[in-house]
């Protein structure tokens, strides 16, 4: 049987989401647990990357086993799993439904603060100076609809294309904070982070917007001034 899990986790002390050598990650960590629990070695497939550092709201994974869920399992593993990562539902579903294929919308919002906030530290990006938002949304709205991205992407990418289906791009407005959030059919290395530092320029004056629709329609890369860190970009939610 095919099983799905829900899941949240706070990436700060991971390398990712991807197994790698040397580091820890959170499909290492969900899988020991697993196969701790179901006693015998567990594999699972998660619906995407996320690189170190950032986190996920909403995350989804699918695991192949010829059993049924023992009692309390969502008790069970959260305690193995320790504060970081939280199992939320786990259900059976068709085999042929696959956490990353079948996924047809994926959200991703990044937090930016311009007031200084202990409690926003960690999920955060800290900015003293509030950029123009009216000049970042005029550069937003040419992202929308099926593009190549590979302005922002992370150069070594193994991608055998940069197309991507941008659904739904916005800012949204909050007493001393913005968020920007981006949905879309797939994303690329580094892709939010890029596009969020690249908006951030514009707001800020170092790039104008024709030198944002230049270099994107070129597919040339854009010279980031200013880089985003990872702790305030969240894998926020997915659509089946």
């Amino acid at each position: 049987m095919r099983y799905f899990i829900e899941l949240a986790y706070d990436g700060s002390a991971f390398s990712g989401w991807q197994i790698q050598e040397n580091s820890i990650s959170v499909q290492q960590v969900i899988e020991d647990a697993l196969s701790t629990i179901l006693r015998q070695k567990i594999d699972i497939v998660g619906c995407g990357r996320t690189d170190a550092g950032v986190h996920a709201h909403q995350y989804f994974a699918h695991f192949d086993y010829d059993n049924s869920i023992p009692d309390n399992f969502i008790y069970r593993i959260n305690s193995l799993l320790g504060k970081s990562i939280a199992i939320k539902n786990v259900s059976s579903v068709q085999p042929e439904k696959h956490a990353r294929f079948s996924a047809n919308k994926r959200t991703y919002q990044y937090f930016i603060h311009f007031s200084k906030n202990p409690f926003l530290e960690d999920y955060s990006y800290y900015l003293h100076t509030y950029p123009n938002l009216e000049a970042m949304n005029a550069a937003l709205q040419l992202l929308v609809g099926t593009h190549d991205f590979t302005t922002f992407e992370k150069k070594g990418s193994d991608n055998t294309n940069s197309i991507c289906t941008v659904f739904e791009v916005k800012f949204l407005e909050q007493q001393e904070k913005i968020i920007f959030r981006i949905t879309a059919n797939r994303f690329l290395r580094n892709m939010v982070r890029a596009i969020t530092a690249s908006l951030l320029m514009v707001g800020y004056g170092q790039i104008s917007l024709h030198e944002f629709e230049t270099t994107f329609k070129s597919k040339e890369k854009m010279h980031l001034k200013l880089v985003v860190p990872a702790k305030g970009l969240f894998l926020w939610e997915i659509k089946y």
